[in-house]
C-alpha cells in the first residue's frame, strides 16, 4: 500500500508529459492552417472545373454553313476567339471575365455551303440564321458548362478529401465561380467588338473583305452583311484553295500606308509592295530611319521605292543623312519633306520636318530633346503659315514623337516613329498622334536581339472629301524567322455606330482644323 501514492504520482506525471506532447503547438504542426485549407480547396475547385470543361464542356453546333465546336476556357482577359483552321483566327474583345469563348470551325457542310454559293440571295437571311445558331449553341454550352464544372470539381474533391461534404462544397464553389464569371461577361458585353476585330494567319486579309472604313461607320448593317459574305468566301476557300477576294475600292475612302524605321531591311519592300497591291494604297508615308548609317554605300537599298506602286512621302530620321535625303529627291515618285515643306498628293496635303540630329555621326554631340522640340516648333509654325495661305495641312510628319507633339492643335493628324513601339493618342488640343513601330522589324540589327522584333505598319482610312481619319488597321507580322500575321481594326469613338457626329466630320469644316477627341 505504501507504494500506491508513488505509483499514482508517476502516472500523473506521465499523463502530464503526454498532454504536453499533444499541446496546441503540436496540433498546429499536424493540423493544416485555415489559410492552407482554403488555398487547397480553391486549387481543387479550379483544377476540377478546368478538367470538367476539358472533358465534357464542349458543344458541337451548326453555325450557318459551318459545323463548329464551342468551348469555355479559363482566361485572364476574356473575349471570343474563332479558329478557322487552316486559315487562321479571329479575336473579338466581346467581354471581360475570367472565361473565354472558343469557337472552332471543324468543317463546312457541303450541302449548305454549296447552296449558299449557288444562291447568293440567301445571304440576306444568313445574319438571322447565324444569330439564332449562336444563341442556341451558347445556351446549350452554358448548361453543359455548369454540369461540367460541378462534376469535375466534385469528383476531384471526393478523390482528394474522400469526404462527400467536402466534395459537394467544391462543386458548389465551382458553380458559384462560373455563375460569377457569366455575370461579369454579361455586364461587360461589348456588341461593338465586331468593329475592332483582330485577324491572324491567312485571315489577316479579312479587313479587305469586310469593306472600307466609311461603309463601316455609315452603314453598320452593310458591314454585318459583309461579315456574312466572309463566311461564304471561306466556303469558297475550302473548295477551291484560293486566296481571299481582292479589295473592292470605295471612291469615298483614301488609303494611306504609314511605315517607319525600316533600318535597311530588304524584306520591307516586299511587304510594302504586297500591301499596296492588296489594299489599293493611294499614298505611302515614311516617317524616317529608312537607313542605318546614312552612308552613300547604302543608297542602292532605296532603289525599289519607285516600283512600289504608290507615291512615297518621306521625312529624314536620325539614322538618315543629308546624303540619303539628296539621293531620295532624285527618285521618281518620291516626295521629300523638310523644314515644314508641304506637298499635295492625290488631294492629300502633307507637311513634314526632317530630324535635326544625325546620331550615327559620333563627331557631333547629340543635343537630345531640346533640339527635337525646336524642330517641332518650326514645323508648327510652317503649319500655321500653310493655314494662312489657304492650303491647310491634313497630315504632318516628324520622325521623333517629341517633335511631333509640338504640332498639337495645328493639324488633325501627325505621324511619327523612332521608338519602335506603336502608340496612338489624342493630345490636349485635339491633334491625334500616331507613332508607328518598326516596319523593318528593327532592321538587320534585330539579329543581335534575343527575340526577333515584329514588323509593324498601319493602314489609315481617310474620308476623301474631309481628309479626316475614319479608321485604321494595325498590321503586325512576325519578325525574322517568324511567319505570323495579325490585323486589328480600330475606330475613333466619334465614328462608332450611334455616336454623335463631331463637327470635324462635316464637309463644311475646314480641313486644317484639329480633329475632335476620340
Amino acid at each position: 500500500m505504501a507504494r500506491d501514492p508513488f505509483r499514482a504520482t508517476y502516472v500523473r506525471v506521465r499523463r502530464h508529459y503526454r498532454s504536453q506532447q499533444a499541446s496546441p503547438t503540436s496540433a498546429l504542426v499536424h493540423a493544416p492552417h485555415p489559410y492552407a485549407r482554403a488555398l487547397g480547396l480553391t486549387a481543387v475547385v479550379l483544377l476540377g472545373a478546368w478538367l470538367g470543361l476539358l472533358i465534357v464542356g464542349s458543344v458541337r453546333t451548326p453555325v450557318g454553313p459551318m459545323d463548329t465546336s464551342m468551348t469555355l476556357r479559363p482566361s485572364l482577359s476574356g473575349g471570343t476567339k474563332i479558329n478557322v483552321s487552316p486559315l487562321g483566327a479571329l479575336e473579338l474583345n466581346t467581354h471581360i471575365a475570367p472565361i473565354r469563348l472558343d469557337v472552332d470551325v471543324d468543317q463546312l457542310d457541303p450541302v449548305r455551303s454549296q447552296a449558299l454559293v449557288e444562291h447568293p440571295e440567301r445571304l440576306s437571311g444568313l445574319q438571322g440564321e447565324v444569330t439564332g445558331d449562336v444563341s442556341a449553341g451558347a445556351t446549350e454550352l452554358a448548361v453543359r458548362s455548369c454540369v461540367a464544372v460541378v462534376s469535375g470539381a466534385t469528383a476531384l474533391g471526393l478523390a482528394v478529401y474522400r469526404r462527400p461534404r467536402k466534395a459537394l462544397a467544391a462543386g458548389g464553389l465551382a458553380l458559384a465561380l462560373l455563375t460569377a464569371s457569366g455575370v461579369s461577361a454579361y455586364v461587360t458585353w461589348n456588341p461593338k467588338s465586331v468593329l475592332e476585330p483582330k485577324f491572324s494567319g491567312l485571315l489577316s486579309s479579312a479587313p479587305s473583305v469586310v469593306g472600307n472604313a466609311r461603309s463601316i461607320v455609315a452603314e453598320f448593317d452593310v458591314y454585318q452583311k459583309e461579315l456574312a459574305r466572309l463566311v461564304t468566301n471561306v466556303t469558297k476557300l475550302y473548295d477551291a484553295t484560293s486566296t481571299l477576294p481582292t479589295y473592292q475600292p470605295d471612291p469615298a475612302t483614301m488609303r494611306v500606308l504609314h511605315v517607319s524605321d525600316i533600318h535597311l531591311n530588304p524584306a520591307s519592300w516586299h511587304i510594302i509592295g504586297s500591301l499596296v497591291e492588296q489594299y489599293d494604297i493611294d499614298v505611302i508615308i515614311d516617317s524616317g530611319d529608312t537607313m542605318d548609317h546614312g552612308t552613300g554605300a547604302e543608297n542602292s537599298f532605296l532603289d525599289p521605292i519607285p516600283d512600289l506602286g504608290a507615291p512615297y512621302v518621306w521625312v529624314r530620321g536620325n539614322h538618315d543623312s543629308a546624303v540619303t535625303q539628296k539621293y531620295l529627291r532624285g527618285l521618281k515618285g518620291v516626295h521629300v519633306l523638310d523644314e515644314g515643306s508641304a506637298v499635295t498628293v492625290d488631294g492629300l496635303r502633307v507637311a513634314g520636318m526632317g530630324d535635326p540630329q544625325f546620331t550615327p555621326d559620333r563627331s557631333v554631340e547629340a543635343e537630345g530633346d531640346p533640339a527635337e522640340r525646336m524642330a517641332g516648333t518650326r514645323l508648327a509654325s510652317a503649319l500655321r503659315d500653310q493655314e494662312r495661305a489657304g492650303t491647310p495641312v491634313d497630315i504632318a510628319i516628324a520622325h521623333n514623337p517629341v517633335a511631333a507633339r509640338e504640332t498639337d492643335g495645328e493639324v488633325p493628324l501627325v505621324l511619327a516613329g523612332h521608338t519602335h513601339h506603336r502608340r496612338t493618342e489624342v493630345m490636349e488640343y485635339g491633334t491625334r498622334l500616331k507613332i508607328e513601330g518598326s516596319s523593318g522589324g528593327g532592321g538587320l540589327r534585330a539579329l543581335q536581339n534575343d527575340k526577333p522584333e515584329k514588323v509593324r505598319t498601319s493602314l489609315l482610312y481617310l474620308d476623301r472629301t474631309t481628309k479626316r481619319l475614319q479608321a485604321w488597321d494595325e498590321i503586325t507580322l512576325g519578325g525574322l524567322g517568324l511567319t505570323t500575321a495579325e490585323v486589328g481594326r480600330h475606330l475613333p469613338e466619334e465614328n462608332q455606330p450611334g455616336a454623335e457626329p463631331s463637327a470635324d466630320a462635316s464637309p463644311e469644316t475646314s480641313p486644317g482644323a484639329p480633329s475632335g477627341t476620340p
